[in-house]
């Protein structure tokens, strides 16, 4: 019987921010091409059944599990792992640096996943309640470290970013009153 060759693609697509290309097969996923293929080590894959969360990355903005999703299904996105959170390759984003104020990893296997479901998550809930935390991170498993020093990390987090917003508008505010003809 005679095999058949393997069809391989190009893939392009910006990962972290940068365009990105590669080759692979079909139906290979794309955690093992961001992982294999392109480098981006902090792809984790744990149960390859979408259970763990430890895949997670954002596709257009939105967290998905990179081993549910096949790779030429991400042509043309923007893609971003945990590698992609830092603002500057030696600094920390915020929820980076909660986590590690925190102490809230330990081995470590499945914090790329849970950031990157928690940066999606902190974009669209600004101000969460414990429990809506703990109800987000029901998508994750994590062997360590029992979650609780992971939700202090992310509140902490909600509760930066909302005085930065709350300070913002204030900005704003000031500036209108200031632009107002004296009466």
């Amino acid at each position: 019987m005679k095999k058949l060759p393997h069809a391989r693609h190009t893939i392009a697509m910006r990962l972290n921010g940068i365009d990105r290309n590669g080759e692979c097969e079909p139906r290979t996923l794309l955690s093992d091409f961001l992982r294999y293929e392109l480098g981006a080590t902090g792809v984790h894959v744990g149960c390859e059944h979408g259970v763990c969360g430890a895949c997670t990355v954002t596709i257009d903005g939105v967290a998905q599990r990179a081993c549910l999703t096949l790779a030429v299904s991400a042509e043309g996105c923007d893609i971003t792992s945990a590698e992609g959170l830092a603002p500057e390759p030696d600094k920390l984003s915020e929820l980076q640096a909660a986590f590690r104020r925190h102490h809230a990893l330990q081995c470590g296997f499945c914090t790329p996943g849970i950031l990157m479901s928690c940066a999606d998550f902190l974009s669209r809930v600004t101000q969460p309640s414990e429990a809506e935390v703990r109800e987000m991170l029901s998508g994750h498993l994590c062997r360590c470290t029992g979650y609780s020093n992971i939700v202090s990390a992310i509140l902490e987090v909600a509760l930066q970013q909302a005085a930065t917003q709350q300070v913002a508008a204030q900005q704003v505010v000031s500036e209108k009153t200031e632009d107002l003809p004296d009466a």
